[in-house]
């Protein structure tokens, strides 16, 4: 066994060559937005298949991201850098509303606020200093200093899966996510495939993300874009260098029923993939909301929820007296509902009468 400072990608990229020397190493992926940086740097310094370390840099950092795709023309948000120092009150008198503030490195939307005038801005900017003074956000460092205020863009939120080989783009799926995501906070809920856009907005949204992994230089391995779409198009919202996150992969199924696991650790090692076609069946999972601030007592509800047609499991991920925490500040969802059926419409169904059958007992402190 091997552990390795994430923080430090060089200097883990080192003592993976020293521990290669011994034992061969044949492939390397990250699973979560600090560990493609450091996947990244050992894949370079290895000679193994992978991106190079300045496209994680750059699908790692929201800012940088963000200057890196304007200047190839793929359409973010308008954008603007600042420090979270500032004087809330005076920067607010000079923004264009409504806006989103968001931090440069969390996950998960932690953090992400929407601001619709100077009062609410002055709010948002106070809950997100006191996010980014917490222990685990303080350690990114420089970037925990500074944050965006980006443009709120509305419309429809997908999200492409996709995977990259030799810088040939492969989309794996394309989910809807029926839940508006307008804000104050941007906690999602549900994503189902196949999208029941139309074939030409699909096409533009795939587009806008193929373009995005071109102008950061993610080449090889998984991507997760998130792209909104209104009535001027698509716009690049983020894209992470990683497969989906969290449980939710399990929603993926691939030619003789291989999970999405197989076909990212299989393309890491340069083995033959079968097939990247998804199985023919629609295929949803919910991410259950959070149900309020406390300590979770119980779940109730689980065997009527597993009952409901189409529906393959429930799994609980939140144990009794565990601290639950909502958006913005929190970022861990309490369990997820997985669903699969004829019809994107039948499986979005299931799920929500799956989630209406589970309670959950939370108790404030």
């Amino acid at each position: 066994m091997l552990t390795l400072d994430f923080a430090d990608p060089a200097g883990a990229a080192a003592r993976v060559r020293e521990f290669a020397a011994r034992h061969p190493v044949h492939g390397v992926t990250g699973v979560d937005d600090d560990t493609v940086v450091v996947a990244a740097a050992v894949a370079e310094t290895l000679g193994l298949r992978g991106n190079p370390t300045t496209a994680a840099l750059g699908a790692r950092d929201k800012h940088d991201q963000r200057r890196r795709l304007s200047a190839a023309r793929v359409p973010v948000p308008r954008f603007a850098l600042h420090a979270i120092a500032v004087d809330p009150h005076t920067l607010a008198r000079s923004l264009t509303y409504p806006c989103v503030l968001k931090p440069l490195r969390l996950a998960a939307s932690r953090g992400v606020i929407r601001a619709d005038g100077p009062d609410e801005f002055v709010a948002a900017h106070g809950r997100l200093r006191d996010i980014l003074a917490a222990p685990d956000a303080a350690r990114c460092g420089e970037p925990a200093r500074h944050f965006l205020v980006e443009e709120y863009v509305p419309g429809v939120e997908l999200a492409v899966e996709g995977l990259l080989v030799g810088g040939r783009f492969h989309v794996l799926a394309l989910f809807d996510k029926p839940d508006p995501l307008e804000g104050p906070f941007f906690e999602e809920t549900i994503y189902v495939t196949p999208s029941r856009l139309s074939p030409e907005k699909q096409g533009a949204v795939v587009d806008v993300a193929r373009r995005a992994a071109d102008a950061l230089g993610v080449v090889e391995g998984p991507i997760h874009v998130e792209v909104r779409v209104n009535e001027r198009g698509p716009w690049l919202i983020e894209l992470a260098a990683r497969p989906i996150g969290g449980r939710c992969s399990a929603v993926l199924r691939f030619g003789e029923l291989a999970s999405l696991e197989e076909i990212v650790i299989g393309h890491a090692l340069g083995m033959p993939i079968p097939s990247l076609e998804r199985e023919a069946h629609a295929a949803g999972v919910m991410m259950i909301p959070v149900p309020g601030g406390g300590i979770l007592q119980e779940v109730q509800g689980l065997a009527a929820a597993r009952a409901v047609p189409f529906v393959e499991d429930v799994v609980i991920t939140a144990h009794p007296g565990e601290r639950l925490v909502p958006w913005p500040e929190g970022s861990r969802y309490p369990g997820f509902i997985f669903a699969r059926g004829p019809t994107p419409d039948a499986v979005e169904r299931a799920l929500r009468d799956a989630h209406r059958k589970v309670t959950f007992e939370v108790t404030t402190p």
